[in-house]
């Protein structure tokens, strides 16, 4: 039997290894921090539903009770290799596992909004991401910079998406709904909150995402502003003071906030890039390449070297369950299951 390693214990690696292992075949699954689905335990609610982040954690982790599927958690793989017709994995111990079959799924990292210097992230306190947001959320918490409830937030769209300054021309594909989901979270915390949402334009592509921002207005009072922000300063009573133009009025715009959030995109974490160059298959923007996005998205170009999940491209937590049991199968197929 053909050895398989999997690097990744995001949701997408998880489902893949479960797959596996139902079939009788032993997963070697690495995950470079101490515990599996770290992009996951750090939110609050998911959208559509709201369903509590940490349901989805645990019913995740559940699937790893299985004799078959073997974890290496903090186990960072720093380096691929060709070795004698399979894969020489590297682990930043210097430790070096060989296997048949690699599965992909080191999925995504957020944008750092400190690159964004005209949006003060790391300058004011009263500016955060999105990321801080969730926490926010999550604790019910949420304040600004004095440690007091805020009466205004802000958040602003496509933070290191579809920006030509940053580098990135696509879009991170969850932000828009994240910012619907995040203030209807909000409202429902501090109903007497103003709540602005900043966009150039909404993208509400999954089912039920429509309703949620016709919710958002109708029945939470969210405001939504058709412009991009392009200047963020303090005031001297720690709240942020935003300079905007309101593209669908055509007139320029100044407001004062007690929190400005910045929803961050998605970019391919550096494990992506260095495994993706090392084997080959590093595509546009540093994410994997596979050989067709239709009919073959989960093989790539290197053999035995397969993808899965947000290492292709920004997807939200559904897709990358799914595109994980693809993977697998795919894996079955090559092995002639």
């Amino acid at each position: 039997m053909k050895s398989i390693s999997i690097i990744g214990a995001g949701p997408a690696g998880i489902e893949a290894a479960t797959v596996l292992a139902s079939q009788g075949i032993t997963v070697h699954l690495f995950e470079r921090t101490a515990s599996p689905m770290k992009n996951v335990a750090d939110k609050a609610f998911l959208f559509p539903n709201f369903a509590p982040a940490t349901d989805i954690v645990e019913a995740m982790g559940k699937k790893l009770l299985n004799n078959n599927i073997v974890q290496h958690l903090d186990t960072d793989i720093v380096a691929i290799a060709r070795q004698d017709g399979g894969w020489k994995l590297s682990d930043a111990r210097g430790e070096s596992h060989y296997t048949d079959i690699v599965i992909m799924a080191t999925g995504y990292e957020p944008f750092d909004a400190h690159r964004k210097e005209e949006l003060g992230y790391g300058i004011y306190s009263g500016v955060i991401t999105s990321l801080e947001m969730e926490k926010m959320i999550r604790y019910q918490r949420v304040e600004n910079s004095m440690g007091e409830r805020p009466k205004r937030v802000v958040f602003l769209q496509c933070v290191g998406s579809r920006d030509e300054k940053s580098g990135n021309h696509y879009c991170s594909k969850v932000c828009c709904v994240t910012a619907v989901k995040q203030a209807i979270e909000l409202k429902r915390q501090l109903p007497d909150v103003d709540a602005y949402i900043f966009y150039m334009d909404l993208r509400m592509w999954g089912q039920h995402f429509e309703e949620l921002y016709r919710s958002s207005q109708q029945e939470y009072g969210v405001r939504f502003v058709r412009g991009r922000i392009s200047e963020a300063s303090g005031t001297f009573d720690g709240r942020v003071q935003i300079k905007a133009e309101d593209t669908l009025m055509g007139l320029p715009l100044k407001l004062t906030t007690d929190l400005l959030v910045l929803m961050v995109g998605m970019e391919a974490s550096q494990g992506t890039r260095r495994l993706g160059s090392a084997c080959g298959i590093c595509g546009e923007y540093g994410f994997a390449q596979s050989v067709d996005p239709h009919l073959r998205d989960n093989f790539t170009a290197a053999d035995g070297v397969f993808v899965c999940g947000a290492c292709k491209r920004p997807m939200s937590i559904n897709d990358v369950v799914n595109d994980g049991r693809s993977a697998a199968l795919a894996v079955l197929e090559c092995l002639g299951h």
